[in-house]
């Protein structure tokens, strides 16, 4: 979701740059106090690179991708990671179409997908589109989009083969025998016939199931914990006014979820961990966190969504303004240094 911001500033540590060597990716960028457009080539030229960890404090990113703006959709809104490509989606003002772009991982190229049920590169059918999973199914893809629309279509599944999308099922969702709209949707375990997800809205967890192959239904929901976000650290420090953070979509890994939160030109990513034993109100890791502070987009830095990808980087999509009517720095990046 889409927020507007302002200028801010963080102090950054612009030497820890990780994987400078893809084709026709952007440098790294250290954004912080002090920092500007030179601060990637200091960061480039450092003759000492932080090796990557799995705890820390992580404040720096690289730039794989630039999203474009096709069928005038200009918000970046779901995002999903998968073993060699991310797919981002992005949406029109209105909420009546919306696109997916194919990134690869390795070298940053970007393909717009196309609809293959009509010819077209849109979709009229995924409303804001906040959130994706991937799933796989006796080698078919799969994607499970949340629309944050309550009704038959909370829920809508795609397949796709190479860079074509395909609209295969559209499910409700019900918690308490009342339909419901859900801003997060990953998928924590699967059987021979059950898909187990894990649906978010604000920082409400809530677990439901689908039959493997159903192309329609109801997704019925219990509820699973809440994320405490008040008490949470990023690099050691609580945050004054998380309350007026912007939540997103989310990643699930290794009975973890990364939960990215943004207001105006700071995103920020908070981990929880045993997710799967998790019940009541459950408090952030103390020796993990993320965050960008962006003077190079002041008017707004919104991490998207986040995934973990290949080498266990922590992938994320943005919205990303220098002015309010910048519409051409949405990106697919990732943190340098970490490693989940």
């Amino acid at each position: 979701m889409r927020i507007l911001g302002r200028a801010g500033a963080a102090a950054v540590a612009a030497a820890a740059l990780v994987a400078v060597g893809f084709a026709g990716m952007s440098p790294a960028s250290a954004e912080g106090a002090g920092a500007h457009s030179g601060s990637t080539t200091a960061a480039r030229n450092a003759s000492v690179v932080r090796p990557a960890a799995s705890t820390g404090y992580f404040n720096t990113y690289t730039t794989m991708a630039t999203l474009g703006n096709a069928n005038s959709c200009y918000a970046t809104e779901g995002f999903a990671v998968g073993s060699s490509y991310t797919y981002s989606v992005k949406i029109n003002g209105d909420e009546n179409r919306a696109v997916i772009y194919r990134t690869r991982m390795s070298d940053g190229s970007t393909t717009l997908m196309k609809n293959g049920d009509n010819g077209t590169t849109y979709a009229t059918y995924l409303g804001h589109a906040n959130d994706v999973v991937l799933s796989s199914t006796n080698g078919n893809y799969y994607m499970f989009i949340v629309t944050m629309k309550a009704g038959s279509t909370s829920v809508v599944k795609l397949k796709y083969v190479s860079t074509t999308f395909y609209k295969v099922g559209s499910y409700t969702i019900k918690y308490n025998g009342t339909n419901h709209s859900m801003s997060g949707v990953k998928i924590t375990s699967k059987t021979s016939s059950t898909i187990n997800f894990l649906f978010k809205s604000g920082r409400n967890f809530y677990r439901g199931t689908l039959p493997l192959n159903a192309s329609t239904g109801t997704i019925n929901l219990t509820s699973a914990f809440t994320l405490d976000v008040a008490h949470a650290k990023v690099n050691g420090k609580t945050i004054s006014n998380i309350s007026s953070f912007v939540t997103q979509g989310y990643s699930y890994r290794s009975n973890a979820i990364y939960f990215p939160m943004t207001y105006k030109n700071v995103s920020i990513v908070l981990v929880y961990r045993n997710i799967s034993s998790a019940s009541g109100t459950i408090n952030a890791a103390s020796d993990l966190s993320f965050r960008i502070t962006s003077s190079a987009y002041p008017t707004l830095f919104e991490i998207e969504s986040v995934g973990v990808g290949p080498n266990d980087h922590l992938w994320f999509a943005t919205n990303r303004k220098t002015s309010s009517s910048d519409t051409s720095h949405d990106g697919v990046h990732y943190f340098n240094g970490y490693t989940a």
